[in-house]
């Protein structure tokens, strides 16, 4: 058994310093990792005017990230597995720092966009590693419960702390500063980790599913791509490859993804929820941040405060998920927590256009930030639960997955629900309308679909 695994200790025996020092490590590394995702949202148009980016091509700052981010995360999830986290957590580490430098430096969107290109690989191979690391440090119970609490909330709050930072750092300092900030934070896990958290990875001799590998893989490139580009041929593409992925897994001798636990209600369930959760907040943030700059005429720096307040609501839920899972159970704290997020959520159809209605977006969206934070700590606990140490990579990579294709998907959806309407506010509430009955249908069918058989 691995020296990690000792953090498994009985609950009342609490975590010694070390056991904290690795928890802290852990988390901050997928903290980082959450932020990239946001960080040049608000600084586009600066970025863009800055290395001769063309308006229709700003877009690929963030495809570019999220392409691989998406693509590559249940493979290298299953890598981890398979041949050590630890060694995936530090690689990973080791191509964010070479990425953000390469981005915050670059003279050319060439660079910029080969920069994020590498951030979104890292992604893919940190936050599984990093996530299975935490999952296998505690026992499935109270126990993983607070660590997945504290995980869901950091990584969710991320997102938004993401976008006040890069308000934050491009009017004070520069845009660059959004790729350079990761620079030192990466050093110091690349340092700190060989020192405080034991090798993992599952018993014996490893082999990877190489065509599972190239279909899924090529699969969910093609299905992020024809998505966010609007390209039928990849949706189409998308669909062969993944199809054909199913297809090889019946037959493979050592699966990367087993069917197995692709069937369990659990995982099957909880990804759903998970995704529901993840593309409905993060959506909602681009549409509150296009109703504040282009509404209310916000500067990025003030929107990026004003949405502070989401965060604030997302790291409260996190820390109150566990004790509610404790109480009501996975299944039904991840309805409730979309329930309280899609109520809120219908709240914000009040805005007007007028600063009037700004103490309703910040009491409404700190409001579906606590429940949404509430959903995703159940997700990620319902996701992860009844299966042994050596599938836990794979299922953290399919809930990992479930996470970045949900951001990736869930904005360009909301746009598009936005721009079927000629006015920007009007356009606004009825994305935001959907939004909230998404949210909604998701906790009622959680509800059905997670009951005991």
């Amino acid at each position: 058994m691995s020296t990690l695994t000792a953090v498994a200790a009985p609950e009342r025996a609490g975590m010694t310093g070390r056991h904290k020092l690795i928890l802290t490590l852990l988390l901050g590394a997928q903290f980082m990792l959450a932020i990239d995702f946001s960080i040049l949202n608000v600084a586009l148009p600066v970025v863009g005017e800055g290395l001769g980016f063309g308006l229709g091509s700003l877009q690929w700052i963030a495809t570019a990230f999220a392409l691989p981010a998406a693509g590559f995360t249940l493979l290298f999830g299953r890598v981890a597995d398979l041949f050590g986290r630890r060694r995936m957590l530090l690689i990973g580490m080791a191509l964010l720092a070479l990425g953000s430098l390469l981005g915050g430096l670059a003279t050319s969107p060439a660079l910029l966009l080969t920069g994020r290109v590498m951030q979104g690989l890292a992604t893919a191979l940190a936050t599984p590693a990093a996530l299975s690391l935490l999952t296998t440090s505690f026992p499935e119970g109270p126990a993983r419960t607070r660590a997945l609490g504290l995980s869901g909330a950091l990584m969710s709050a991320g997102f938004t702390v993401g976008a006040v930072l890069g308000g934050v750092l491009t009017d004070l300092l520069s845009w660059r500063w959004a790729f350079l900030v990761n620079v030192p934070v990466a050093l110091v896990i690349l340092v700190v980790t060989p020192m405080v958290v034991a090798e993992s990875r599952a018993a014996g001799r490893p082999r990877l599913d190489v065509p599972g590998a190239i279909t899924v893989t090529g699969g969910l490139l093609a299905l992020v791509y024809g998505i966010t580009a609007s390209a039928w041929w990849a949706l189409a593409l998308a669909a062969v490859l993944l199809v054909a992925f199913v297809l090889v897994e019946r037959r493979a001798a050592a699966p990367l993804a087993p069917l197995g636990i692709l069937t369990k209600r659990t995982v099957a369930w909880g990804n759903v929820g998970g995704f529901i959760a993840f593309a409905t907040e993060t959506s909602l943030v681009f549409l509150m941040t296009l109703y504040l700059q282009e509404i209310l005429g916000y500067s990025p720096l003030a929107t990026g405060l004003a949405l502070g307040v989401l965060g604030a609501g997302t790291v409260t839920g996190g820390i109150a998920a566990p004790r509610i899972m404790a109480r009501l159970g996975g299944r039904l704290t991840l309805a409730a927590g979309l329930v309280l997020q899609a109520v809120a959520t219908a709240a914000l159809l009040g805005l007007g256009e007028t600063r009037d209605a700004l103490p309703l977006l910040l009491i409404a969206t700190a409001i579906g930030g606590f429940g949404n934070l509430v959903a995703i700590v159940a997700f990620m606990g319902t996701a992860t639960s009844g299966l042994p140490d050596g599938e836990q990579g794979l299922a953290t990579g399919l809930a990992t997955m479930t996470q970045q294709v949900a951001i990736t998907l869930g904005i360009p959806v909301m746009s598009a629900i936005a721009a079927t309407r000629p006015g920007v506010l009007d356009g606004v509430h009825l994305a935001t309308l959907a939004n909230a009955g998404i949210a909604l249908a998701g906790a009622a069918l959680i509800a059905v679909m997670l009951r005991r058989r």
